[in-house]
């Protein structure tokens, strides 16, 4: 099949109509930029096996998961960001008896990314863009207990890069913590809703934001910040729990001393070991407004007591302005979580060419490595490939593709760095196309789900390729710093997403779902072996998490890209839940009410989706299911 790239990642929205919203979508759109999330996929997919790279390596799961308790009191259901429960009630053999239990719409229409939480006899859930906390009756039907409104500043709307979403909250020692667009982080009561302390993390007028679900380890709160197509400075902070003070800030660039770099941090490739890397890689001063965003998720391994996370993309977007390896975006950090105090970090794009962000999620699973027990985790990245990481070391172990690649043939595992293909980097005044995967990735921020019981990884991703040009840009805080037209369209297959079970032992996929739009939402996995994602035209899917075969389906009245999670019910009884709700990126095209025509249109995400809104509607809506 020829390829057409398209992805034209410019934000430029027309208003031609006075009531539609101008959109910035990480560029090119208006410093107006409406809020809204994407979709999920389609009611047709086809389920075929299909093989990868093989890894070289023999491997062997040997972990175990936590015990299971039916809550879900942080977004990832435990610290390795596993997504897996091990109830077994809803099972392959009684799935497709699944019945609506109950609903709570949360009043707004933008892109409804969040896991809701689950502790005791109450669920939580967060919304998008005005960022309300609800807590609900799981003992009632989910009646209404109270709500908090920390009045989000309406001025954040406009900052946003890719939607006003929000991705969740965590729980610990009867406090809920969630963050705000506006760039706040809270604590509440649990029981009350009544709040604790409100402390400012980002800064408006620089362009800075938070989408990202905040995690408690130990006595922090910690918590990223978005912002990376506005030119701001990436940065992680750690919180006191009690207080809200913040304790430590180890930001993605510029000196040692302020990315928390010191006699500890042992990079395992020498390449990564000099001095103040966060400087020199970058074109002089370019690091203070270079992006690197921590906009995903983090992960905590109690036995080695590191956190791990990604930073995003540098900025702008056109590589020619800034030459150099642009360190420490693109990134995966290993840091302790009470001081911050860098211990190694592995850069997967060095000169990031396509807004490869490395944000997303890192599974952690100790696998049988070669006969040795190897504390690894799994990270898919935007790049398109499935990346095998010691997490002690920082040592990658493999990196085999799982999704359609043309920007690199490979990664030198002596060196860790990929190897690129020069005729597909963009720049000034040349359209470049071909360009796979597209800049929202091989995978984006979508989360995994990993099953102890099958060895799966369950993958919701894309199937995008994009064409590229670069123009000049210049920094002004607080507006887009994208310096790219981007145009986006589907890889071979025409299909635009794929649901995808990965098999770490192999290096390769088991099997696969293709869906019609990108598989946005998230996506959970139980010890019945039913593996449940959403698709952006609207429906919720339960498959067979062995072989894929669907079991389920059911029509919910929008989009989805929220996150699915399982749980125990004040009845004893196995409950799935969902937002549905599209927007996002991906999905900008139906609340933003953007013109089709306008392929550049959400930084060229429009012109992969223009057929959305005749799939979906505009929602914002919690759905519960459970057996009879």
């Amino acid at each position: 099949m020829k390829l057409t790239a398209a992805t034209n990642w410019i934000c430029s929205r027309k208003s031609d109509l006075p009531r539609k919203r101008n959109w910035f979508l990480l560029g090119f759109l208006s410093v107006f930029l409406p809020v809204l999330v994407t979709l999920a996929g389609c009611n047709k997919s086809s389920v075929h096996a299909e093989s990868n790279q093989p890894s070289a390596l023999t491997v062997k799961a040997v972990s175990s998961p936590p015990p299971e308790d039916g809550q879900w009191v942080m977004p990832a259901k435990d610290y390795a960001s596993t997504r897996y429960s091990q109830l077994t009630d809803i099972n392959t053999s009684n799935a497709k008896d699944l019945k609506l239990a109950w609903t709570f719409s949360t009043g707004t229409l933008h892109g409804h990314e969040a896991a809701p939480l689950i502790v005791g006899d109450t669920m939580y859930l967060t919304t998008p863009y005005p960022n309300v906390l609800y807590a609900l009756d799981l003992t009632k039907g989910g009646t209404l207990k109270w709500a908090y409104n920390p009045n989000t500043s309406a001025s954040a709307q406009g900052q946003a890069c890719c939607d006003v979403v929000n991705r969740g909250a965590a729980y610990s020692n009867g406090r809920i913590f969630f963050n705000t667009l506006d760039g706040n982080a809270i604590a509440v009561d649990a029981a009350t809703g009544k709040e604790i302390w409100k402390t400012k993390i980002t800064d408006l007028n620089r362009g800075e934001t938070i989408t990202m679900a905040p995690l408690v380890v130990k006595d922090r709160v910690l918590v990223g910040d978005s912002g990376g197509e506005m030119g701001i400075r990436g940065k992680l902070s750690g919180l006191d729990v009690n207080t809200g003070k913040i304790v430590w800030q180890g930001f993605t660039a510029g000196p040692d001393s302020e990315v928390l770099i010191g006699p500890n941090f042992k990079p395992f490739y020498p390449s990564d070991r000099s001095k103040d890397l966060g400087v020199t890689t970058w074109p002089k001063d370019l690091w203070k407004i270079g992006g690197g965003s921590v906009w995903g998720w983090i992960s905590y391994d109690p036995e080695l007591d590191l956190i791990y996370y990604g930073t995003s993309n540098p900025g702008p977007w056109n590589p020619e302005v800034r030459p150099g390896d642009n360190k420490w975006t693109s990134s995966i950090f290993a840091r302790r979580p009470e001081t911050g105090e860098a211990i190694w970090a592995y850069q997967y794009s060095p000169h990031d060419n396509y807004d490869y962000d490395a944000v997303n999620e890192n599974i952690l699973v100790d696998l049988k490595i070669n006969g040795q027990t190897r504390k690894t985790l799994l990270h898919p990245d935007r790049d398109g490939r499935m990346y095998v990481i010691d997490r002690a070391t920082g040592e990658v172990l493999s990196a085999n593709t799982f999704a359609y690649v043309t920007t690199t043939t490979g990664v030198d595992l002596k060196t860790g760095r990929p190897m690129e293909v020069p005729s597909l980097a963009p720049g000034y005044g040349r359209t470049v196309k071909g360009i796979c995967p597209a800049a929202p990735g091989g995978k984006d921020w979508q989360p995994s789900a990993y099953s102890f019981k099958t060895g799966l990884l369950y993958i919701p991703h894309n199937n995008l390729c994009q064409e590229e040009e670069g123009i000049q840009v210049n920094y002004v805080s607080g507006t887009p710093y994208v310096g790219a037209i981007v145009k986006m369209y589907a890889a071979p297959g025409g299909h635009r997403g794929e649901y995808t079970a990965w098999d770490p032992v192999a290096g390769k996929k088991a099997w696969q779902i293709d869906e019609k739009f990108p598989v946005w939402s998230g996506t959970v996995v139980n010890a019945g072996n039913v593996a449940f994602y959403g698709t952006m035209d609207g429906y919720f899917k339960a498959v067979d998490a062995t072989n894929g075969n669907p079991l389920w389906q059911f029509k919910v009245g929008s989009g989805i890209v929220g996150q699915a999670v399982i749980y125990k019910g004040p009845d004893n009884k196995e409950y799935v839940a969902i937002y549905s709700g599209v927007g996002g990126w991906a999905g900008a095209i139906v609340p933003g009410d953007l013109d089709p025509r306008d392929g550049t249109s959400a930084l060229g995400m429009v012109n992969a989706m223009s057929d959305l809104p005749q799939y979906t509607t505009a929602g914002g809506m919690l759905y519960v299911f459970t057996l009879p």
